[in-house]
């Protein structure tokens, strides 16, 4: 089986050659290395390899971890990938450099409250539900651009990005497609979007980072 370090190298050399397919510019996309499920002895090889952007999907799972780590790698970039409740926007916002997953009023009132108190404001992108499941977070398609106007205007958060995560038994490719659209009309600039499964048509697509786990580190 081979190393996640070499599973790493592998991953980059493909976002590298889909980039190249896709006529964008080389370095585009940004690698967020899926660490959750995983302990320090399990990531450490990878940001020695050079890695530095993650992703979690829990904020108690990552105060566990990541506090040590990021004092001793402090160039390191903490992305909160999965959902946030409302009462632990504090501790999210004190930990992680970027939050993916603004997809409700209540939680973009807690981040502005936190953001303001803590004099620390991550970088926040809007979870959309593209596939429109009842199961998963994220803001409705329809009401995607109305919220990104509402978090910035009523409650002074700089939105940069989109989010989403397509339903796992369809073609990726046109929840992609709507991601970039929307993001084009409520003009913001970030595209998270791509997995494991997927990430090389997401960047065809227009992807500016590409959240990979399983790919890099196995599974447990």
């Amino acid at each position: 089986m081979e190393s996640s370090v070499e599973q790493l190298a592998l991953v980059k050399h493909k976002i590298g050659a889909t980039e190249r397919e896709a006529n964008r510019p080389a370095g585009v996309v940004t690698l967020v290395a899926v660490s959750k499920i995983f302990d320090a002895e399990h990531i450490r090889p990878v940001i020695e390899a050079g890695q530095r952007v993650f992703g979690e999907n829990r904020v108690q799972e990552a105060q566990g971890k990541w506090p040590a780590l990021k004092a001793e790698f402090p160039e390191i970039e903490l992305h909160l990938i999965g959902p946030l409740q409302s009462n632990k926007a504090r501790e999210a916002v004190a930990l992680f450099d970027v939050i993916e997953t603004v997809d409700r009023e209540k939680i973009a009132v807690e981040l502005s409250k936190e953001t303001q108190r803590q004099g620390r404001a991550p970088k926040l992108y809007v979870q959309v539900n593209t596939g429109s499941e009842p199961q998963k977070a994220g803001i409705e398609p329809r009401d995607a651009v109305d919220f990104v106007k509402r978090c910035r205007e009523v409650h002074g958060l700089a939105i940069e990005g989109l989010m989403c995560i397509p339903p796992a038994d369809e073609n990726p490719g046109p929840h992609f497609a709507l991601l970039e659209k929307l993001a084009r009309e409520a003009n913001v600039e970030k595209l998270s979007m791509g997995m494991s499964s997927d990430y090389e048509t997401a960047i065809a697509f227009g992807a500016t980072s590409v959240r990979v786990g399983s790919a890099i580190f196995g599974t447990r």
